[in-house]
């Protein structure tokens, strides 16, 4: 069974990979949905509306997953029971 201090650790270690990828969808969503909204123009003739419009969809995307992150580095984490426990 690990100490307090392992559990810390473990804990910390959590929050940092869960919050680090916060950078990565800022810059990641709104340049897929660009180019998502740019092939779409090229197929549908539509230039630039489509790339706009998939742009602010991918900036909205983002914040709501971010908002997730978020939501889910303030929660506690659950211990899990160990096998070796009796029922």
């Amino acid at each position: 069974m690990p100490n307090k201090k392992e559990e810390d650790r473990y804990s910390v270690l959590r929050q940092v990979g869960l919050l680090t990828t916060i950078p990565i969808l800022v810059a990641v969503a709104p340049i897929i949905g660009y180019l998502m909204g740019r092939f779409l123009d090229g197929k549908l003739g539509t230039t630039p509306i489509l790339g706009v419009v998939f742009l602010i969809l991918g900036f909205v995307a983002a914040a709501r997953q971010i908002a997730r992150i978020i939501k889910l580095s303030e929660k506690p984490e659950k211990k899990k029971p160990n096998r070796t426990d009796g029922p």
